[in-house]
């Protein structure tokens, strides 16, 4: 066998892998109240429980006036309030920033140091024409690091969001815009990528058994499905007109760049452009000021205010108040937006809502508050205090409500299994 001829084998079975189980890993169950998505939404620097706590608990809950929750009373059918979730043996900004994701794994845990999204992109996310999309929102004014990445692809390898509206629209839709024959030059040549892989994977066909001949033809299904995406996502996608141009890192612009990533987050889902997409607002620690309010004082300061100081505390009231009007536009468009296969997204999204610490004042990483959106997987409105438990327990349903089966995620010494009581 040729160099060339076996490099080619090799990467037709390394894609062939997940179908016929020649890697270890996880697999999906097949339910019909799984999620299809895993959509993550970031806000920074914790919360003031006594005035983000609804009242009630279970299915008998509700928001009070003028609480941080209360715009989300419309949706409260819709969320699982998780409280009592604790990040274990991690306190401050920055190293709840690096766990909330990830766990606290590290390259010899099950999960190998990679952020929830990362890990299930790389089981759900394959057959996708980008596995995960990652949209920010003024996170990188300060470089990349623990302190202002949300997503591993391992230990130390941070997979940095989009900051501009228009770098996302040009990455989701760079190859239907242009000169049309341009265009057409560029789809040709990954048609024929895809044309290679198919033909390596009918000859593997030839050599393995007939339960192995039946999933591979289900995969070349999957791969003709990628060839039609390149036309716009699920083929019945077209360009959009592209977002307006603003600068990433003007403060006052903050409100008009999310409101845009998250439109493009959620059509990059209606074109099944991908399965795993996140959102991040910032980052822990964050300078950003909420201008918009008619506040002059930044977010991080304003999460540090004590209870004496009653305007800094509504201050920072207001400025969680307006993150969660921006959770609950999330959760409005991707129910308004009919899932490709039935439905609508919300219906087949698991959307979780999560922050890095729990009291900011405190700087601890206890009862970090965690709010799930959508889906069919988790029991909706309810309001769930956890006691305690790890977070490790929380990112193990997360997994789970899209169909995989691992038992740990992350530092497994700090909690297995799923959280008791969720799903």
């Amino acid at each position: 066998m040729s160099r060339r001829r076996f490099t080619f084998g090799l990467g037709a079975s390394l894609l062939a892998a997940p179908i016929l189980g020649l890697l270890s890993g996880t697999t999906r169950a097949d339910t019909s109240k799984l999620s299809k998505r895993l959509v993550l939404f970031f806000s920074p620097n914790g919360t003031i429980h006594k005035h983000w706590r609804p009242t009630g608990s279970g299915t008998n809950f509700s928001f009070p006036a003028g609480s941080i929750l209360e715009p989300l009373t419309a949706h409260k059918s819709k969320l699982v309030v998780c409280d009592g979730i604790d990040f274990h043996a991690t306190d401050n900004h920055e190293p709840g920033m690096a766990a909330m994701l990830t766990g606290n794994g590290d390259a010899g845990s099950a999960s190998g140091g990679m952020s929830i999204d990362q890990y299930v992109a790389g089981r759900i996310g394959q057959e996708s024409r980008f596995p995960s999309l990652e949209f920010g929102v003024q996170t990188s004014a300060w470089g990349g690091s623990n302190q202002t990445r949300m997503s591993y692809l391992g230990p130390g390898q941070f997979v940095p969001p989009e900051d501009s509206p228009t770098g996302s629209f040009q990455r989701m839709f760079g190859d239907l815009i242009g000169d049309p024959e341009d265009i057409e030059r560029a789809i040709a040549r990954k048609k024929s990528v895809f044309d290679l892989v198919g033909g390596e994977l009918k000859d593997l066909q030839r050599r393995v058994g007939k339960v192995e001949k039946d999933k591979l033809e289900e995969h070349l299904t999957a791969v003709r499905k990628l060839e039609a995406g390149l036309t716009g996502g699920a083929g019945s996608c077209t360009a959009p007109v592209a977002p307006m141009q603003l600068s990433p890192h003007v403060n006052d612009n903050f409100p008009e760049i999310g409101k845009a990533q998250m439109d493009l987050l959620v059509m990059a889902l209606a074109c099944d452009m991908t399965r795993v997409a996140s959102i991040q607002w910032s980052h822990t620690v964050g300078p950003v000021v909420p201008s918009w309010l008619g506040i002059s004082e930044g977010h991080h300061s304003l999460s540090h205010m004590d209870d004496g100081n009653v305007s800094g505390v509504q201050q920072f009231v207001q400025a969680e108040r307006w993150f969660a009007e921006q959770f609950a536009y999330l959760i409005e468009s991707l129910a308004a937006t009919p899932d490709p296969e039935g439905g609508t997204l919300l219906d087949t999204t698991t959307l979780v809502w999560c922050k890095e610490l729990g009291d900011p004042r405190m700087h601890d990483c206890r009862s970090v508050p965690m709010i799930i959106a959508g889906g069919k997987y988790f029991p909706l409105g309810r309001y769930m205090n956890f006691g305690g438990a790890p977070h490790q327990q929380f990112l193990v349903s997360l997994c789970h409500s899209v169909g995989l089966d691992n038992q740990t995620f992350g530092d497994a010494s700090k909690g297995t299994g799923p959280l008791p009581g969720l799903a």
